[in-house]
C-alpha cells in the first residue's frame, strides 16, 4: 500500500509561483511511476508531469514553466510551478503507480487546490 498527501496549494496572481509537495509513505520501494495530475472546472483530469527512473515528461501546456522533482531522503515529490496562468487553476493530485501481477495499480492523494487570479 502507498499513501500520498499533497500540500502547498493556494491563491496566487498570474505570473506568480507555487511549489506543491507530495509526501509518500508505505511501500515506496514498489512505486514504478510518480506524477501530478490536475482537474480544472468542467474538465477531465489530465496528466501534468510524470517521473519514472531518470525520465520526466510534461504536458505541452506546462512545459518550460513546471518542474517535477524528487527528494528521496524525504520521500517527497515536488511540482514547481512558475509563470502561473489562470488556465492553471485546478485541483492538483499526486499519483503513484505500482506494477503487480494483476497489472498497474494507481494510488491518489486527496488533492490540493491551486487558484490563479488574473
Amino acid at each position: 500500500q502507498v499513501q500520498l498527501v499533497e500540500s502547498g496549494g493556494g491563491l496566487v496572481q498570474a505570473g506568480g509561483s507555487l511549489r506543491l509537495s507530495c509526501a509518500v509513505s508505505g511501500s515506496t520501494f514498489s512505486i514504478n511511476t510518480i506524477g501530478w495530475y490536475r482537474q480544472g472546472p468542467g474538465k477531465q483530469r489530465e496528466l501534468v508531469a510524470v517521473t519514472s527512473g531518470d525520465r520526466t515528461d510534461y504536458a505541452d501546456s506546462v512545459k518550460g514553466r513546471f518542474t517535477i522533482s524528487r527528494d528521496n531522503a524525504k520521500n517527497t515529490v515536488y511540482l514547481g510551478m512558475n509563470s502561473l496562468k489562470p488556465e492553471d487553476t485546478a485541483v492538483y493530485y499526486c499519483n503513484a503507480v505500482t506494477i503487480t501481477y494483476e497489472g498497474p495499480k494507481h494510488y491518489w492523494g486527496q488533492g490540493t487546490q491551486v487558484t490563479v487570479s488574473s
